[in-house]
């Protein structure tokens, strides 16, 4: 009886197995069975002529109840549009021309697809549509089709970039960058109004000579990093932090001049190495540092003049003053960094800096903060510390909007609206975030525009010479200036 049951048993399992294995090994030629794909298109965006794209995934199944042979699998231009793909490790390359024989795809399995492209030039000033077709041929002798698409920018392609002698920076294309762009000691870099430079990853600026970056209002000019996809579908790389090392003043570079532009998505914005402070070491004015993954404004013993100017989420601090001299006029200080809830202050100022072995001594003899909002999510953003009593710590703080505990220090502090608990009972604390149109923390959207909410309005002073006619925009400011670097603008009421 016992043998009898086993014989059962394994006569069962045997047929179990030829089936399962006759299932997983037919293949049909009937038109009826398709394969099924994770997208019918492959989008690149818009992208830089001759610049390798990022890769692109696509998932192709057989949901048929049939195992699919595909006769062949090919990109239909072949190499004439750029794309390069590889379907399950098989690359579509020249050798094979553009193609691969006898894919085998079995009942409920899948492959892999990845796409590349380096687009060809186009000899165009605007963006062109290339596009291809990855064309699956199945035995039954039914095509099916992915679409491969792309706008291909011409770009002029800048590598390892030295500027020995006073240069003018201008093109109507693109200006891709690769590797670090360096101005010598003796030389000035001049940007021309509405240039755009793209950092390529960890690509930078190192100034040891003069940067003059003189936008307009409506010809900003833009440092930013290279990647124009996304990373969600909400999310493009370029509100990333990270995409680029960003812009370094050293030792030997004075007078340099930002106006009109805008630095984003980089690691440290711009830093101001230790130098002379009888000399400017730049004129920061109608800009924005923002998205940074270090610091957005670091000076060490320097003197920046900073006006009209933006400078928001950081993971380090977003303005950082280590002694020497700093104006901030009218300036929107915020520190909504998304990426990481252990974030920097919106302003930090001190006489000196401890880089972990050596606490470093520099006179802070200016730290005036007029006319602007410094502002966050934390309680506390603005952090004052002295390093050495025995040295210069000068500052003030008049007509700003503080989030920070109230303090009464006399001259040092006027006409200061505190986000602090303690002013709850006086009606003026709230959310930082409640002074501006947008903080969407979530979908990293910022607008630093002011809500018609924000105490900022009205709340600016004339006095000593401490006004700026004009916003970051170009926009006249009334004759009760708001705080920060925008002028409130009354939304426009639609007619009935």
């Amino acid at each position: 009886m016992k043998y009898s049951v086993n014989k059962f048993l394994l006569a069962f399992a045997a047929t179990v197995i030829m089936s399962a294995c006759t299932d997983d090994d037919s293949f049909t030629t009937s038109p009826d069975h398709l394969l099924t794909f994770s997208t019918d298109t492959i989008s690149m965006d818009t992208v830089f002529s001759r610049v390798p794209t990022s890769r692109r995934f696509l998932w192709v199944y057989n949901k048929s109840g049939d195992g699919i042979r595909c006769s062949n699998v090919r990109l239909a231009n072949g190499n004439q549009s750029g794309f390069r793909v590889n379907v399950d490790g098989t690359y579509l390359g020249k050798e094979s021309g553009f193609q691969t024989a006898n894919l085998e795809i079995r009942n409920k399995d899948s492959v892999f697809v990845n796409v590349e492209l380096t687009s060809p030039m186009t000899n165009k000033l605007d963006p062109q549509l290339i596009e291809d077709n990855l064309v699956f041929r199945l035995e039954s002798g039914v095509e099916q089709k992915i679409n491969l698409n792309a706008y291909s920018w011409d770009a002029e392609i800048l590598k390892d970039l030295k500027v020995s002698h006073d240069t003018l920076i201008s093109s109507d294309r693109p200006i891709v960058v690769y590797g670090n762009m360096r101005i010598d000691s003796l030389a000035t870099a001049t940007i021309a109004p509405g240039t755009t430079l793209y950092f390529h990853s960890k690509a930078g600026l190192d100034v040891y000579g003069r940067l003059v970056a003189e936008g307009t209002p409506e010809k900003n000019i833009v440092f930013r990093g290279d990647r124009t996809d996304r990373m969600f579908d909400y999310l493009p790389y370029d509100m990333v932090s990270g995409q680029w090392n960003g812009i370094r003043f050293h030792s030997s570079s004075y007078e340099n001049v930002m106006n009109f532009t805008d630095v984003h998505s980089t690691f440290n914005g711009i830093v101001c190495d230790s130098s002379d402070v009888s000399r400017l070491k730049l004129k920061f004015y109608n800009s924005i540092v923002h998205n940074c993954q270090g610091y957005g404004l670091r000076s060490v013993n320097s003197v920046v003049d900073v006006r009209n100017s933006q400078l928001t989420n950081t993971l380090n601090d977003c303005v950082a003053i280590h002694g020497g001299g700093a104006l901030l006029l009218n300036c929107t200080i915020a520190q909504f960094y998304p990426f990481d809830s252990n974030r920097g202050a919106a302003l930090r100022f001190s006489n000196g800096e401890n880089d972990g072995e050596t606490l470093h001594k520099y006179p802070l003899y200016q730290m005036d903060c007029i006319n602007s909002i410094v502002t966050g999510y934390a309680d506390d953003v603005v952090m004052g510390s002295v390093a050495d009593s025995t040295i210069s710590y000068t500052y003030k703080f008049q007509n700003c909007i503080l989030r920070t505990d109230s303090i009464d220090n006399g001259d040092n502090i006027k006409n200061v609206i505190w986000e602090d608990a303690d002013s709850v009972a006086t009606d003026t604390v709230y959310g930082g975030e409640k002074n501006f149109k947008l903080v969407d923390i979530n979908k990293q959207h910022f607008d630093f525009h002011l809500s018609n909410v924000s105490k900022a309005i009205g709340k600016g002073t004339k006095e000593d010479n401490y006004y700026m006619p004009t916003d970051r925009e170009g926009r006249k400011r009334d004759d009760e200036p708001d705080l920060g670097c925008y002028e409130y603008v009354e939304p426009v009421k639609e007619q009935e």
